[in-house]
Order: C-alpha cells, then sequence, then structure tokens
C-alpha cells in the first residue's frame, strides 16, 4: 500500500471552513413519502456528501491500495459520518460499508454503503461520483438512495413505490434491440484476463452496431443512469454490493432488470452484474456471458 500525491490537490490539512458543503442538503421541494428507512437513507446521504464535498474542495490526500485502486480520508470519514447517521437512527441494525462497516450480508436489517462510489473520479477532480445508500432487509433490498453531491443528482426508490430523480419518476427506455441503444461499461482494476474479457465483450457489442460505450467509473450512477434511460445495457465483471445495493433497486424500480452476468440472481457478494431495460436483457446476456471468466 502506498501514498500519492495527485498535484491537482492540496494536500494541506484544511480546516472545515465555510463551504457548499456546509449547506449541501436534500432539496425541500422534492417530495418523498413518509418513510422511515427512506428519511434515514437520505440524511446519511446528506451526511456523507458533506464530507465528500469538503474534500472535493480543499483537497485531500490519496492512498493507492494497489492497482489503481485508491481510497481517501474522504472515503473513511464520509463512511462514519453515514454510519453515525444511520446507527443513532436504528443502532439494532447492520452496516457493511466498502471501508469499515462489515455487517453480515445475513442480518436482519442490514444497510450497504459505498461513501465515495468513484473514487479515482474524485482523485482526478472529475465531477462524477457519488454516495450511495441501501436497506434491506432479510437481503431483500426495501430502499436505496444514490446521490452525486457535485451536480445536485439525487436518485432515490422504495421497494413497490418507483423510482425517482430528482423528485420525477423515471423509466428505462424502450429500446427492444442492441443498434437502438447505447450501452454502459465498467473495468475492475483487475488489468489482465477481465480487463481482455471485458473488452472482448465490448467488441461483440459494438458488432451489434450499438450506438456507443460510456465509461464513466461510477457504478451507483451507471445503474441510476440505466433507470433514466440513458442506456440499454449496462456491464461490469466484478462488482461489490455497496457498488449496486441501492442502484439495483433503483433501476429495478424504473422498469429494468438486474442479474449476474451469467443471468442468475445477483447475490449480495463480489459478483458479475448486468442490468438493462429488460427488454435487451436476453441479447446482452449472450453476450456478457460468452466472454464471463
Amino acid at each position: 500500500m502506498k501514498w500519492l500525491w495527485l498535484p491537482v490537490f492540496n494536500t494541506s490539512e484544511a480546516t472545515l471552513s465555510p463551504s457548499s458543503a456546509d449547506s449541501f442538503a436534500f432539496p425541500a421541494e422534492f417530495h418523498v413519502p413518509p418513510d422511515p428507512h427512506l428519511e434515514a437513507a437520505l440524511a446519511a446521504a446528506v451526511a456523507g456528501a458533506r464530507v465528500v464535498l469538503h474534500y472535493f474542495e480543499h483537497g485531500v490526500e490519496i492512498r493507492d491500495k494497489g492497482q489503481a485502486d485508491l481510497v481517501s480520508r474522504a472515503d473513511i470519514e464520509a463512511e462514519q459520518a453515514v454510519a453515525r447517521e444511520l446507527s443513532a437512527r436504528f443502532p439494532t441494525h447492520a452496516i457493511l460499508g466498502e471501508e469499515e462497516n462489515c455487517g453480515s450480508v445475513d442480518a436482519e436489517h442490514l444497510w450497504i454503503v459505498d461513501p465515495l462510489d468513484g473514487t479515482n473520479n474524485f482523485a482526478h477532480r472529475i465531477p462524477h461520483f457519488a454516495v450511495s445508500i441501501a436497506y434491506y432487509a432479510n437481503q431483500v433490498a426495501q430502499c436505496g438512495v444514490v446521490v452525486n453531491p457535485v451536480r445536485g443528482d439525487w436518485y432515490w426508490a422504495t421497494r413497490g413505490g418507483g423510482a425517482f430523480h430528482n423528485g420525477r419518476r423515471i423509466q428505462v427506455n424502450s429500446h427492444n434491440q442492441l443498434d437502438q441503444t447505447m450501452i454502459g461499461i465498467g473495468f475492475y482494476y483487475d488489468r489482465g484476463r477481465m480487463m481482455e474479457a471485458t473488452l472482448s465483450a465490448i467488441g461483440d457489442f459494438f458488432r451489434q452496431r450499438i450506438h456507443g460505450v460510456r465509461r464513466f467509473g461510477t457504478a451507483a450512477l451507471d445503474l441510476c443512469q440505466t433507470a433514466c434511460g440513458m442506456f440499454g445495457v449496462y456491464f461490469e465483471y466484478q462488482l461489490s454490493p455497496w457498488d449496486f445495493a441501492a442502484g439495483r433497486l433503483i433501476l429495478e424500480e424504473a422498469g429494468g432488470m438486474v442479474t449476474d452476468g451469467r443471468g442468475q440472481p445477483l447475490p449480495l457478494t463480489k459478483t458479475s452484474v448486468l442490468a438493462s431495460n429488460t427488454r435487451l436483457h436476453p441479447a446482452a446476456l449472450r453476450i456478457v456471458a460468452e466472454h464471463h471468466l
């Protein structure tokens, strides 16, 4: 493990000062149903986002966990802020997070948290990253919240209650064929066989005359963009539960489908992910499964 000093950052120990981070909040004009778990997820997302925004504005030291897998104080402190908010409201609930919290996926009540999805974007000053929070009861997603705090983009869903982006209900697109659609992709940190498998699958998608591919580097937002109809298909060969826990429910409530890369139900473990507008799932699965390791 080594430390990286990225020149675009001021890595001094900045003290918290008045900034947009301090005033960041969930917009009052966005109506949400009176659901205690959704309210907790939104409040926790605000808490995490304030930390992330502070460091995005003031700079932060970045640590390399290996193979371009970065982590920073922003990740760690944002997860701590999220956990404090959730534990204050639901002290008996388990929390599973990317950095410090190790709640069991078998817990009756489980919060799955990614305090900063898209750390590489964050580190390179690309304003496309998210705080992602999901609540699961007996391994079934009940609510999910994803926010890009720089853009002020809020996505949320409750089971059976639909999916929303900035207060407006969202739906997947109606594309029936791959040659009508754009696809989103992700690369795991592996630069070997998994990367080659992804590139091979991309080649097969292009041979189906898709409109193009986009790789934005934030799985939670990729799933939300699929839910909004921007992508007809999104896939990645390795993700962790905190990467997809909230986004998968948002997509499903928008009319989409999410499985692993072989078409099996998505487990709450490290797994491949294939997401779609449902209509394109069989065609996309044929390609993604063929190159699955």
